[in-house]
């Protein structure tokens, strides 16, 4: 055999794609972490970086931008590249996945509605829309938490900012399931589906847009078709694509952190009662949520100049995997790492990212899991979990997240 064919099917020494992985990432993590912090992987085709230290000189570093995450899409055939190029494109308009200089003008455009003011001012329809949602549960004694709470509730709040009708909530949850698909390899039918959805979503808001054209409200189109009339925002398409990114990841993200938390209160019973018994303790339950098994697990970057990063030299055009959830239980910086502990202090997490990309709804999805877990505990103090072993759907490389959560109350 050559040493070309022996080195093809040599198994890589750290395997994201093993089918355990996904379930508990953390002994590869871990293992990863004290051996090669900066590794050269295959499967990637770029550097994965572990250590907290290192994502974070990463995230600051100017000369490292984001990366595609749709990229894989490249990859595929010319005829089916030509099919999907109107996702592609869109996706290409997204904040998060523009360069710098065009991630930054959006900035300054959500900044103008996301401060602190405005964020507690909707905190009392946060809490009415939590409530809502409770009342249809509260006389059953029992509630799958994914589908009528986790969801819902972010789904609701970013539709109302978005102006979206109560009637239309249900296609924003069927359209971002659609979505989620274009960030992990899936078959070409399903991405015909995926892009079908973007791209009604797009037909769904340019009548909304309109509107808010004539009529300006108090919500985050109006900021932006006013960004756009002062020269932040370029044109209407990035107005469009950009929405679209809001109904999707402005709920999407919340939505696994509530689930996601909740389950980790439900297998922590010590934790919980802790938290039962001193709500105060909320915040810092929510950052060791976010710590522990938040909702990003890692981040693609892509230098554009040569650099020196983690000791070492790196070329333009090198690609960098920057796994959070390993930076998060890196014990040079958490005590006991892989104990989840809702009074942990200092918690300097990177589950929102850092520098230039730090996320711009963070604020939002403190708030709402705050006014989430409050309600939920005050209402079902006896709150207990009614399944013996987690509905996870495995997501390779890293991710796992529930598909149901069933508990009784």
């Amino acid at each position: 055999m050559s040493t070309a064919a022996a080195s093809v099917q040599t198994p890589p020494t750290y395997n994201f794609f093993s089918p355990e992985v996904p379930a508990n990432p953390h002994p590869l993590l871990h293992r990863l972490r004290a051996n090669e912090p900066v590794y050269r992987s295959p499967q990637f085709n770029g550097w994965v970086l572990t250590r907290h230290e290192d994502i974070v000189a990463a995230s600051k570093d100017r000369r490292l931008v984001a990366a595609n995450m749709t990229g894989w899409l490249d990859q595929m055939s010319g005829e089916e590249k030509r099919e999907l190029k109107p996702v592609r494109d869109a996706i290409r308009l997204w904040v998060g996945h523009t360069n710098e200089q065009d991630h930054l003008r959006f900035q300054r455009v959500f900044k103008k509605y996301f401060t602190p003011a405005t964020v507690e001012g909707l905190r009392p329809r946060v809490q009415e829309l939590t409530d809502e949602l409770l009342d249809t549960v509260q006389d059953r004694g029992e509630m799958e938490v994914v589908s009528q709470l986790s969801f819902p509730l972010p789904a609701n709040v970013i539709a109302e900012l978005l102006g979206v009708p109560t009637a239309d909530r249900e296609l924003l949850l069927r359209w971002s399931a659609d979505v989620v698909p274009l960030f992990r390899r899936s078959s070409i039918e399903t991405l015909r589906q995926s892009q079908r959805s973007v791209l009604e979503m797009h037909d769904y808001m340019r009548p909304i847009i309109a509107a808010r054209r004539r009529e300006p409200r108090n919500d985050l189109i109006s900021v932006m078709v006013a960004a756009q009339n002062e020269g932040l925002i370029l044109n209407e398409e990035e107005i469009v694509a950009n929405c679209v990114l809001l109904l999707f990841a402005g709920h999407e993200t919340t939505a696994h952190l509530i689930s996601q938390g909740l389950m980790l209160l439900l297998e922590h019973p010590e934790q919980l009662n802790q938290l039962k018994a001193n709500p105060e303790l909320m915040p810092g339950a929510i950052e060791e949520m976010l710590r522990y098994n938040g909702p990003a697990s890692a981040m693609m970057r892509t230098s554009i100049e040569p650099l020196e990063l983690a000791g070492r030299q790196f070329d333009a055009g090198q690609l960098f995997v920057l796994v959070y959830m390993a930076g998060n239980r890196d014990p040079e910086v958490f005590a006991d790492p892989d104990r989840f502990d809702i009074t942990r202090k200092p918690n300097k997490h990177l589950a929102f990212g850092m520098g230039a990309y730090y996320c711009l709804g963070a604020a939002l999805a403190r708030m709402e899991v705050d006014v989430c877990f409050r309600t939920l505990l005050r209402r079902m103090p006896n709150l207990r979990p009614a399944f013996t072993q987690p509905d996870l759907t495995l997501l390779p490389p890293l991710v796992a997240r529930l598909r149901t959560l069933r508990v009784a109350f």
